[in-house]
């Protein structure tokens, strides 16, 4: 089964957007509710069983069950009886704010996030629709339940064969959005290694270094926009909260920081692109980039968004057909990727320079050599025997990469027989 994302631009009218904002807020509202109870037990279930906590009492019974995701659904009918602000909205809608409660629990029970949190006023910006009976969009509009038809961008047609499972409205600064699921019932194959390997280094001096030599600078998205962004935020402060006033300066700043994340995610795809026409093979080090943005260079790092930039280099190449692999980061700088000596240098040595055999390039793209032989290495030694077969059976302008050993074999000469 292969599942896609595709995001468009929808104009609803002032109508329809008021229903919009008006829904996200009942969902709000119950996604904060369920976590409440969820809360109240837990609490519950801390103090002693023959005393009540000095702070806070709760009064429960020992066997009253946890408020599962499915007991909290069954309860929303006779909620809105109580409530006749829940239905207003869609009772799919209503239902996946609580299933995303519950995905948050299960995170925090099973993979170690972070404890639920309550969401603020305006903090819930997005609504699925889960399901459809048939196709939503029908030629420039969307058709969704209670709302009627949205014009929509359809700026790329739903390819063929592809069936629009579900629908989620996203809301950022004032422009909406729909992310429009879709399926279809084929088998893709991942990318298989071959062709001409590329190593990819990155930093914040250049944004990127390949081994063939290519250097391309970092454009610091939110430096070049900081003045302005400092000016809109100065401004809001001195507004009063939730009046009029405020509510236009906090849009402005919104839009600032929306334009930031739309040309570097644009600036990432046009890079993963560059990468996926200069060669078949990208490999990258696996590092961990939230670790690396706790430090003194944090603002730098999150402005670049490695992070965000490596998973899209993995989905280019995936949908071109590229193979796509990390290598471990550690000393990649430190090596020389001719003989393979250690090189010691600091952050303020920007040109690699190896007393062993005389090899001199930059620093950055001694780095991405490095990364490359560490991915041809990887992809020798990991026993793709089909891989091995297709290179044997002679395909045009491929050839087996060889393993490398350390007493007969330079580390440089796999590079060169790949040429």
């Amino acid at each position: 089964m292969l599942t896609m994302n595709y995001r468009y631009r929808i104009y609803p009218n002032i109508t329809q957007e008021q229903s919009l904002k008006e829904w996200m807020d009942v969902c709000r509202v119950a996604y904060n509710y369920g976590l409440r109870e969820i809360k109240d037990w837990c609490n519950s279930r801390k103090c002693m069983v023959d005393r009540c906590s000095i702070v806070h009492e709760y009064i429960m019974a020992a066997d009253s069950p946890f408020p599962s995701e499915v007991k909290q659904l069954n309860a929303l009918p006779n909620a809105k009886k109580v409530f006749p602000r829940l239905g207003e909205v869609p009772s799919q809608v209503l239902q996946q704010a609580i299933k995303q409660l519950h995905r948050a629990w299960d995170g925090f029970q099973k993979i170690g996030h972070g404890f639920p949190r309550f969401k603020k006023f305006g903090q819930f910006k997005s609504l699925l629709f889960p399901q459809f009976k048939q196709n939503p969009v029908q030629g420039v509009n969307i058709t969704l339940p209670k709302l009627g038809l949205i014009p929509i961008n359809l700026h790329r047609a739903i390819p063929s064969g592809f069936v629009v499972k579900q629908v989620r409205i996203i809301n950022k600064a004032d422009r909406w959005y729909a992310d429009i699921n879709i399926q279809c019932d084929v088998n893709v194959p991942n990318p298989m290694p071959h062709g001409h390997p590329i190593g990819v280094d990155v930093g914040l001096e250049k944004f990127l270094s390949t081994s063939d030599g290519v250097l391309v600078k970092s454009p610091k998205f939110l430096k070049v926009m900081l003045f302005k962004l400092k000016l809109l935020q100065r401004r809001l402060s001195r507004k009063k909260k939730r009046s009029k006033n405020y509510e236009k300066q906090r849009i402005k700043v919104a839009r600032i920081h929306h334009t930031i994340d739309n040309t570097r995610k644009d600036f990432h795809f046009k890079q993963a692109h560059a990468l996926c026409d200069a060669g078949d093979m990208v490999f990258m080090e696996d590092l961990d980039y939230r670790t690396l943005a706790k430090g003194m260079l944090g603002k730098q790092m999150l402005d670049a968004g490695f992070g965000q930039f490596r998973t899209i280099t993995k989905y280019v190449c995936w949908k071109r057909g590229k193979f796509f692999g990390e290598v471990n980061a550690r000393g990649t700088s430190q090596e020389c990727p001719e003989c393979g000596a250690t090189v010691k240098k600091d952050l303020s040595v920007r040109v690699h320079h190896c007393q062993k055999c005389g090899f001199i390039a930059d620093r950055d793209v001694a780095s991405g050599q490095v990364i490359r032989n560490r991915g041809i290495e990887l992809i020798s030694t990991a026993g793709h025997v089909g891989i091995q077969n297709a290179y044997a059976d002679g395909l045009p302008g491929t050839e087996i990469p060889q393993s490398r050993s350390k007493s007969k074999t330079r580390k440089g000469a796999t590079r060169k027989s790949l040429k």
